[in-house]
């Protein structure tokens, strides 16, 4: 954990435009999210801007179920099961196949277009400046029904980063293609968790996963939350998303409903900062201040397959890697204290030996 720290990086609101643009949140909301860390945009996207990316994920669940097919995996394919049922019944043969979606999803063109969308960039060129980079992480959450594999325990984002990320602002968009609540695994956040600029003390790895853990313990002592007062948990309907900055704790809930929780989480960051990706991968620039119209270079970023590069970077490999083995790894392990050992942890340990 680093001794140096930056409070007024989250909590302090920047110079805003005298206009404005399409898609900006009114400065009331802007304010909460530098005060509590976090606001719920409701409203933002039609159904037939979100349509596409709806449709990406049932072809990737359709990928996937044909590839197991032809493995002698599972034995059906269940093609008459919906968008929110398909996974669920494929794991039922299957069990891991919502980490296979997870570990090997390459980003498609749907999820592209949202990420850069101009009413988007418009928003968090409120948070950031005129200067826009997407950051190289996201990811689309698998989140089955009564499923651990993606219940994501309490932590800060920057606890995955490396400390090059602790001094600048990386927001946070988190995008449910369904209605979300308490029942099918929406975000709780601890509000206010944010303001000392501190990245606290994690562990890992949580139960029978690759995630770094945050004790609440931890967050009442060195980042000063109130656990009774200060943990909300945010429905977000359809349509809309939850931002959120990388330096507040936040966790998801089990998804205790019939339908998987889909959802996806975009991050940006200005491209003057570093990454604090451990050098696997750089951001794509959508947005400068010195260019009137930007093109994102997506056949450079596309070139790196992130996964795939920690996984040969950070898992022991002596053949190839299974293309079904649900194991996964990363350079966060290597940050913290590990404190429950599991194959995730161990591939880890392997592979820095």
């Amino acid at each position: 954990m680093s001794g140096i720290y930056y409070p007024d990086t989250f909590t302090i609101v920047p110079p805003q435009s005298g206009f404005k643009k399409p898609g900006q949140l009114p400065p009331e909301q802007i304010q909460q999210y530098f005060d509590e860390g976090y606001t719920v945009v409701r409203d933002f996207f039609t159904p037939e801007e979100l349509q596409p990316c709806r449709d990406a994920i049932a072809d990737m669940v359709d990928q996937l179920a044909k590839k197991l097919h032809e493995a002698g995996k599972i034995t059906n394919l269940h093609d008459d099961a919906g968008l929110f049922q398909r996974l669920t019944k494929i794991e039922e043969e299957f069990p891991g196949a919502n980490i296979l979606l997870f570990k090997h999803q390459k980003i498609p063109k749907a999820f592209r277009d949202l990420w850069c969308s101009e009413r988007l960039l418009n928003l968090i060129e409120q948070l950031i400046g005129p200067d826009i980079a997407g950051h190289p992480v996201w990811n689309m959450r698998t989140k089955t029904p009564n499923s651990i594999a993606l219940d994501v325990p309490w932590h800060q984002d920057c606890g995955y980063f490396s400390e090059e990320s602790y001094n600048h602002l990386i927001p946070t968009a988190w995008v449910p293609f369904l209605d979300t609540d308490e029942t099918n695994g929406c975000l709780q956040m601890a509000r206010y968790g944010h303001r000392l600029g501190k990245v606290a003390a994690h562990t890992c790895c949580h139960s029978d996963t690759w995630f770094i853990d945050l004790a609440e313990e931890e967050m009442e002592k060195t980042l000063g939350v109130d656990i009774k007062n200060d943990l909300v948990t945010v429905p977000v309907p359809y349509g809309g998303f939850l931002l959120f900055n990388n330096m507040i704790p936040h966790r998801s809930l089990p998804n205790r409903s019939n339908d998987v929780r889909w959802s996806i989480d975009l991050r940006w960051q200005s491209p003057h900062e570093n990454y604090g990706f451990y050098g696997i991968a750089e951001g794509i620039l959508f947005r400068s201040s010195e260019q009137e119209r930007v093109e994102p270079d997506w056949e450079k970023f596309l070139a790196v397959d992130r996964k795939e590069v920690w996984q040969k970077k950070y898992f022991k490999q002596v053949i190839e890697t299974d293309q079904f083995d649900t194991t996964v790894t990363g350079p966060w392990i290597g940050r913290w204290h590990v404190t429950n050992e599991n194959k995730h942890s161990q591939a880890f340990t392997k592979s820095v030996n």
